[in-house]
């Protein structure tokens, strides 16, 4: 080496010197590091750390040499202005050759790399230093960052989440739910017996949920070019997989706690609402049975469906849900209350449906009614109100609808021939009355005034519109 090489390389490793007592003085200062002295470690994290604090401790070891034989060839080199042959080659030795001694137990592989036996002592070129100072730091430094990382991520959310299991174990017993009682508060339990182990485990061994980037560093791996680049190359991230789960665990436990306690604000009105659908099925049956027995007395010839009795049954669910609801037994009652929702509502269905069907064939007569006082206003309007066809025929429709019991089919037949009386043309029979309208033998309105056929008219037959009898009436 000449004087202007040797003055380049002093340069250059002391500007490296510089670099790494400074990355090891940011090392020693990590939050890291001063955690892991003194923690009570185990698994990985132990296991990991009895090597890597080791490695700490040979980083200062091997900078104080790397300092030392730094420090010699500065001086040599200040001997003189210009150092002569025998200078020059004592720098060049000093700089470049295998002029550090550092104890074979030191370095990251020792000889095993080449086979040989372990030595006490070796003698190794400042840059190999440099080298092995770079394998040591990368490894002690993705050791500490990792479990600061850890530290920092979950002990503090793990205590936040067992507060709110607290509270909502509270939540829990306010409603009723409480261990070997409800599948609820057991889950709860496993939660708190899961976080408490959880943190017991963050605490001692945080590598375990520790995920690298990359293979992590290990002794003897060529290290980063420099300590920075070690800081650069530590890269992974915190496995929070079963944290995560343990925190959607309860809030859907907490939704469901949610769920009960509005069930508690809510079911005096819900059993209120379901004691007033029962009472209008009641009453909608209770119609129905009227009805029944109208229809029954009222009408020819008809088959009248039985109407089902009230539902007791359900009123025994309903004394069962105030017991629940009196003794506050909430995640019971609500179940039952949904069930009592959807059957009462079912029993007025059916209430009203039974209401329907019975009362059938009075609405037939009631419609058959209807259409009778239309054509009779129709028969007003056109003029024909005192034509002896249309006056007969009308009677004996007004008399088959207005006496008890009624023949349906009859009186159908009888409002169709008066329709045709009046309005000539086919006359069509409401839906449900079955059979067919009788045909009318004579002439229409618009045809002459021809008589029925089978029927003469009455000699005393009186306008329409002051027609009041026939035989025995029904309102």
């Amino acid at each position: 080496m000449n004087r202007e090489e040797v003055d380049r390389a002093l340069a250059r490793l002391g500007a490296e010197r510089d670099a790494v007592e400074a990355a090891l003085l940011d090392l020693q200062d990590h939050p890291g590091r001063r955690l892991l002295e003194g923690a009570a470690l185990s698994g990985r994290t132990e296991e990991r750390w009895s090597v890597a604090g080791q490695g700490l401790s040979a980083l200062w070891t091997l900078f104080d040499r790397y300092s030392e034989t730094l420090a010699s060839a500065r001086a040599v080199r200040s001997r003189r202005a210009r150092p002569g042959a025998a200078e020059l080659a004592e720098l060049g030795e000093l700089l470049g050759g295998a002029s550090v001694t550092v104890a074979g137990s030191q370095l990251p592989d020792g000889a095993a790399r080449i086979g040989a036996p372990a030595r006490l002592v070796e003698q190794v070129s400042l840059a190999d230093v440099l080298d092995r100072m770079n394998g040591w730091y990368a490894a002690v430094l993705e050791v500490v960052t990792a479990v600061d990382a850890v530290w920092s991520a979950l002990p503090a959310r793990i205590d936040l989440l067992l507060t709110e299991l607290h509270r909502v174990q509270m939540l829990a017993v306010s409603v009723g739910v409480r261990p070997g009682g409800h599948p609820l508060a057991d889950d709860l339990a496993g939660l708190a017996d899961d976080l408490t182990a959880q943190r017991a485990e963050v605490i001692s061994d945080p590598l375990a949920l520790w995920r690298p980037a990359r293979v992590p560093a290990q002794r003897g791996d060529d290290g980063p070019a420099g300590p920075a680049a070690g800081i650069r190359a530590a890269g992974g991230a915190v496995d929070t997989t079963r944290f995560d789960r343990a925190g959607r665990a309860l809030d859907d436990v907490r939704v469901e706690l949610e769920g009960l306690l509005r069930l508690r604000d809510e079911s005096h009105e819900r059993l209120q609402q379901v004691g007033d659908l029962l009472q209008r099925a009641d009453a909608t049956l209770s119609e129905a049975r009227r009805a029944r027995g109208e229809v029954l007395a009222k009408i020819a010839s008809t088959e009248v469906p039985a109407v089902p009795g009230p539902a007791s049954a359900l009123r025994e669910r309903i004394a069962l849900a105030v017991d629940l609801q009196r003794g506050g037994q909430w995640h019971r009652l609500g179940p039952v209350l949904d069930a009592l929702e959807d059957a009462a509502a079912k029993e007025l269905n059916r209430a009203r449906q039974s209401l329907t069907e019975v009362a059938q064939p009075l609405a037939v007569r009631a419609e058959l009614r209807g259409r009778l006082e239309a054509y009779r206003a129709m028969a007003a309007r056109l003029g024909i109100t005192e034509d002896p066809e249309v006056v007969e025929r009308f009677e004996k429709a007004r008399w088959l609808l207005w006496s008890a019991p009624c023949d349906l089919r009859a009186a159908a037949e009888a409002v169709a021939r008066f329709q045709h009386a009046v309005r000539p043309g086919p006359a069509a029979l409401p839906a449900g009355t079955g059979g067919q309208a009788g045909q009318d033998a004579g002439h229409g309105y618009g045809h002459g005034h021809g008589q029925d056929a089978g029927t003469p008219a009455p000699r005393d037959a009186r306008p329409v519109q002051d027609a009041q009898g026939g035989g025995g009436t029904d309102g």
